[in-house]
């Protein structure tokens, strides 16, 4: 309870100044307790499914043991993994762990390092289940996303640009490539780029028979280069940047430069030879996925136009080094990359599982193994949100949708008859990890006022077994007694109905004219105004009296192609229309101040804050854009060309929707806010769109974070951060 004296203290404040609040406290509680996490919910550690689907292995004792339990009781029935029975055991604790595929040998690994954002450099180690002995994988340095073979008698890894092998039967290490370098050649591991917008965290896969090992080559040499200065800084410091700060240089293809260019090679572990795949002369194409099926003559190959609408599907000859072209998926738009993740074989290797967008909603479909058509798994007028696997033998997908509701997620399967079954109870967000047998999967549900519980549950109904309740949160959260979020509707530019929520301030009243402050992300396919829980900065202003409201336009989740993709070659026009529509909306609300109504937004927020501030709508007394895109030529060629084109091919659109082009059109008081160290929204996007303000003499504030990346965090830089925001906030509406 020792927030209450700061929540009646805001209170007061706020009221006995007509909601006015330049003497608001500066030293928030409820904020430092956000940023420090309290109101997360505790998670259950992965629990990850054993050959048989009857068992699953948990990492346990803070990163000591790997325990084996029994879907069927829940109760560990072995020690797979003990880092105190080890002999002559080399570390302390271990971060993550793999299984080879007769589970009777481990990688292990400690001192993750990430590269980027999602893939990283580790120590790893080959443990031995049952002789509990533990050996270094390589001494050559840090290795990255080692895999065992499927016999678990080799291992592939990656390091500097190459990839090596592992004989673990005779203790050799082999390099497979040796032409790797830094700013030319990458063998079996994600760009920048490959990284950020494919979801790659390596680029390489086994052979079912442990025979070859096939990976993808990018040759970024005639990407362009970007730099970002580092300096000495604190948390983290570089105090080789103390005296001159260091210039820091990666490659980075913007919209409508030259592409990494990709190749698919195959390397033969008993010739040591290296076969690169004939799958067109074509050069601008990504290839983003590559995959074995059942058949070891057949590696399925992904492969994406440069504009992203046309994936073609091929299946080549390791050996022959030859192609056929198995499917073709087409798009006005652009075909969704991440379709792909759900690729999958039949045990029998006669039919695949491929989900596409192409009747208007995203459906899963089998297909026979020649790329005939063969069913429909998943049918309606809603979209699939995830695919978690097809039971050949039963017949019977499983899979999360939107169906009842695009705010809404739910558990369900769908049988051979087209029979479907609903695992969830049809309220808020639910997410499920199933079991290799598909008899057992995690339930993980949290709702707009109720936050991650987790349970355990059968396919058979027989099991439903709570894993972790986070009935200390829910304790936590009522105690403080602040409103809660509610679901409202309202009409966006072109009429279309949008959903979103609203938080009400503390001692809310119908007769109070409440400033609002638009919380939005607005990015394609993206949802924020779902029914999930999240517990962030908008519980600190409402508890300083703002009204706080969050909606989703056009382009976002869940309610088909045609609602997800009209955005396309305009990107940021209709979804700022609707933002803009929405504050319009508000504003005719009884309860709030029309003069007084602000907007924010991070990254795609944040150029969503500015393109509504600059298209003349008037409407936004004030704005906060934290590492905003002011002009997509700045951003990415994957992700920018896949909504826009090159801009040699759209230039109206490019002009239409670039906040720098319409800086001189700025209204409103607006805080600008970047990272130096952004990898990703390069700062450049704003120095160039704050120094239009200035020849435009507009004036602004600015808020500069050296050393800080697109996340924007480090020691007290995130309480910094929400605390300026809130200041001016406070200060300007």
């Amino acid at each position: 309870m020792k927030l209450l004296p700061t929540l009646f203290s805001a209170l007061f404040l706020a009221f006995a100044s007509q909601v006015t609040f330049s003497q608001a406290p500066t030293n928030n509680a409820l904020l430092h307790q956000i940023i420090n996490g309290d109101f997360k919910p505790k998670q259950i550690k992965e629990l990850r499914s054993m050959q048989n689907g009857n068992y699953f292995t948990q990492l346990c004792d803070s990163g000591k043991a790997v325990v084996k339990y029994s879907y069927q009781t829940g109760k560990a029935v072995d020690t797979l993994f003990n880092i105190r029975t080890v002999f002559h055991c080399p570390i302390k604790s271990i971060e993550g762990y793999e299984l080879d595929s007769a589970e009777d040998k481990m990688l292990v690994y400690n001192n993750a390092k990430h590269t980027y954002r999602r893939a990283f450099t580790a120590d790893y180690y080959v443990y031995d289940v049952m002789r509990k002995n533990m050996k270094s994988l390589s001494d050559g340095g840090p290795q990255e996303s080692a895999t065992f073979s499927p016999d678990g008698r080799m291992v592939v890894f990656a390091r500097n640009n190459n990839l090596f092998i592992n004989k673990l039967d005779y203790g050799t290490e082999v390099p497979i490539t040796t032409d790797g370098e830094d700013g030319k050649i990458i063998n079996g591991m994600p760009d920048w780029m490959y990284e950020e917008e494919f979801d790659c965290t390596k680029m390489f896969v086994w052979s079912p028979d442990s025979k070859l090992v096939a990976f993808v080559k990018i040759n970024i040499s005639n990407v362009k280069s970007y730099s970002y200065i580092r300096y000495e800084g604190e948390d983290p410091s570089f105090p080789s940047s103390a005296e001159y700060p260091t210039v820091i240089t990666f490659k980075y293809p913007k919209a409508g430069t030259p592409i990494p260019q990709a190749s698919v090679q195959v390397y033969d572990t008993y010739y040591k030879t290296i076969r690169k795949m004939n799958i067109g002369n074509d050069s601008d194409v990504y290839i983003p996925r590559i995959q074995w099926t059942r058949n070891v003559n057949d590696l399925a190959i992904a492969k994406f136009d440069r504009d992203q609408t046309r994936m073609q599907l091929y299946f080549a000859n390791p050996r022959a080094t030859v192609s056929r072209l198995i499917m073709t998926d087409k798009s006005s738009t652009y075909v969704d990359y991440r379709n792909l993740d759900y690729l999958s074989f039949t045990p029998d290797g006669k039919q695949f599982v491929y989900v596409s967008e192409k009747d208007g909603y995203r459906h899963a479909y089998l297909y026979t193994i020649t790329g005939i058509l063969e069913k429909d798994l998943t049918k309606g007028n809603w979209d699939i949100t995830d695919f978690y696997g097809y039971d050949a033998a039963k017949h019977i997908a499983y899979f999360q949708a939107a169906e009842s509701s695009p705010l809404v997620r739910d558990i369900y399967s769908m049988d051979a008859k087209g029979i479907q079954k609903r695992f969830s109870d049809g309220k808020g967000t639910h997410a499920a990890t199933f079991s290799n047998n598909y008899a057992y999967f995690i339930d993980q549900v949290s709702s707009l006022n109720t936050p991650d519980q987790y349970t355990l549950c059968s396919t058979e109904g027989k099991i439903r077994r709570p894993l972790e309740m986070n009935e200390a949160l829910i304790a936590k959260v009522n105690q403080l007694q602040l409103p809660h979020k509610e679901f409202f509707t309202c009409k966006g530019a072109d009429g279309t109905l949008l959903n979103g929520w609203m938080l009400k301030p503390v001692g809310f009243t119908n007769t109070t004219k409440y400033p609002v402050v638009m919380v939005q992300y607005s990015g394609p396919d993206s949802q924020e105004a779902g029914d999930s829980w999240t517990f962030d900065w908008e519980y600190v202003l409402s508890q300083k009296g703002y009204i706080v409201a969050c909606v989703d336009g056009r382009g976002t989740a869940a309610r088909g192609v045609a609602f997800r993709k009209c955005t396309y070659e305009y990107l940021g026009k209709k979804e700022s229309d609707d933002q803009v529509a929405v504050a319009r909306y508000l504003g005719t609300l009884p309860y709030v101040d029309s003069h007084r109504i602000g907007i924010w937004g991070w990254s795609y927020g944040g150029f969503m804050t500015l393109m509504c501030m600059t298209n003349g709508s008037k409407v936004f007394k004030a704005g906060v854009a934290v590492a905003p895109v002011t002009d997509w030529k700045f951003y990415d060629a994957a992700y920018t060309e896949r909504y826009m084109k090159m801009p040699q091919e759209n230039a109206a659109g490019y002009a239409a929707c670039s906040p720098l082009e319409h800086a001189a059109d700025l209204h409103g008081k607006l805080l600008i806010i970047h990272g130096l160290a952004d990898d990703n929204v390069h700062p450049q996007n704003t120095f160039e769109f704050t120094e239009r303000l200035v020849q435009a003499n507009k004036q602004f504030e600015m808020q500069i974070y050296t050393n800080r990346n697109h996340s924007i965090f480090g020691g007290n830089t995130r309480y910094h951060l929400y605390q300026r925001m809130i200041d001016f906030l406070d200060k300007n509406l």
